[in-house]
């Protein structure tokens, strides 16, 4: 089929925009990144976020449900509890998952539609669960007494689509902290226990307002099979209720997130479109429109968009082991440091410049800031020689590491920026440009969290 009007087709010429790797783009960032102050001596850790490599990601899981009637997809919130990715997230078409009233109120402020969130927790007050019908958000009940708290507080006109938790308990993967469809996680309601299925199918019986199964089964370590074993349990359990009371009252299926990330090179596998296709062999009614469906994906949409710089601020050798000591330790890749098997990261070396280092390579051990011993982000890695004033890069961090820091030592939480490179033909550097995330804390806030405000309340218990 012809078009009416077609663009001339361009020859390539100096100011056509030219592709980078994703390597090249952190590469590119970093050089800026130390040119600009960004990362040096008086800002020796930062996070970097890549809003391109978001932008295409959203752009990727969107493009794995296509001519699916009705899905929601809704990003985790607890892995870029930050408010400005929270907001491009949602200017993406993203929906948010929240987990605690500190993230509800960190997805309203990043102007979530309240009927695009969803609350999931297994421990949600009375507090919690009025605050959401109130706005109109989504919940999850974890249990079938939370069902009943609901039911208790629960609005004659509300709004809020209501939802139960079940755990298919098909397995865990290849990290136990990971997997939630175990057959003891505290996730749920234990299909497979002793009577457990017959009571969801009574509860959603004697209230009609539960409209929702949620399920999720895992994520880093669990496979693209187990999972879509477990949802496929939730949506027999659906076609179950809906028969049971013979009237289709369950109408939406949230299937989790989960997507696993590799974290060994800049390949993104599995993909959206994996997945997407794992889920329709084994669930194939699940695309057909039956079902309003909603996903939760938090590390595999940010992760690979994401890195830390830190600055080495000395070396040492320790029985013939050489030890670069930086300022990017478990503060920032606590997950790392603590679980280093499950969660290895690739690091880069970088020089004073921010360059990739080009020396003879050397095993090293890549130590952070942290006052105990373990506090190792790579051990026994083979790098180029790093010395005093050059820069490590963390790869695949833009979740769950310097979004939700830890305070250990009264580390500082480090600044996070923004960044977008563009490249084109004929110039000799990319241009790079940064946006702030969020600020480098301050030592005043450190104290101030610390109970500063409350310095002498202990001395008045003995006067």
């Amino acid at each position: 089929m012809s078009l009416p009007w077609s663009p001339p087709a361009l020859s390539p010429s100096a100011s056509a925009p030219q592709a980078l790797t994703p390597s090249a783009r952190v590469a590119a960032a970093v050089r800026h990144a130390v040119a600009s102050g960004l990362l040096g001596e008086s800002s020796p850790v930062a996070g970097f976020i890549d809003t391109e490599g978001v932008r295409a990601s959203v752009a990727a899981l969107h493009e794995a449900f296509p001519g699916v009637p009705a899905v929601l997809h809704t990003f985790a919130a607890k892995a870029s509890s930050l408010v400005p990715v929270l907001r491009l997230l949602a200017r993406c078409g993203m929906g948010c998952e929240v987990a605690s009233p500190g993230e509800l109120r960190l997805a309203l402020d990043a102007g979530f539609a309240p009927s695009n969130i969803v609350l999931d927790s297994p421990a949600k007050t009375r507090d919690e669960i009025r605050r959401a019908l109130a706005v109109g958000v989504a919940i999850n009940a974890d249990n079938l007494d939370e069902v009943d708290r609901i039911a208790s507080l629960r609005p004659s006109d509300a709004v809020s689509a209501i939802g139960l938790r079940v755990n298919p308990q098909v397995g865990g993967g290849s990290i136990g902290a990971m997997s939630t469809a175990t057959a003891t996680s505290k996730f749920g309601v234990a299909l497979r226990d002793p009577g457990a299925r017959e009571q969801v199918v009574k509860t959603f019986a004697a209230h009609p307002w539960l409209t929702r199964l949620h399920a999720h089964v895992g994520s880093q370590g669990c496979s693209l099979e187990l999972i879509a074993a477990g949802i496929a349990e939730t949506y027999r359990l659906a076609e179950e209720i809906n028969d049971a009371v013979g009237r289709r009252q369950i109408t939406g299926l949230d299937i989790g997130g989960g997507l696993p990330v590799n974290f060994a090179d800049d390949e993104v596998r599995p993909s959206f479109a994996a997945y997407a296709g794992a889920l329709r062999a084994a669930v194939p009614g699940l695309f057909d429109g039956r079902y309003e469906l909603v996903t939760e994906f938090g590390r595999s949409l940010l992760a690979k968009n994401g890195f830390i710089g830190a600055l080495v601020e000395y070396t040492k050798d320790a029985g013939g082991r050489r030890i670069a000591l930086t300022h990017a330790g478990a503060q920032t890749a606590t997950r790392t440091v603590f679980m280093p098997e499950a969660w290895p990261l690739r690091v880069g070396a970088f020089d004073a410049e921010g360059r990739p280092k080009d020396a003879p390579a050397l095993v090293q051990d890549i130590a952070g800031p942290c006052c105990f011993a373990g506090d190792v982000v790579a051990h026994a890695r083979e790098l180029p020689e790093l010395r005093a004033g050059d820069f490590v890069v963390l790869y695949d961090t833009g979740a769950y590491y310097f979004s939700t820091p830890w305070s250990y030592n009264s580390l500082p939480r480090p600044a996070v920026y923004g960044f977008d490179v563009t490249a084109t033909a004929g110039q000799e550097e990319p241009v790079v440009r940064f946006a702030p995330v969020r600020d480098a804390q301050s030592l005043d806030s450190v104290s101030a969290e610390s109970g500063l405000a409350h310095a002498d309340a202990l001395l008045g218990l003995h006067d």
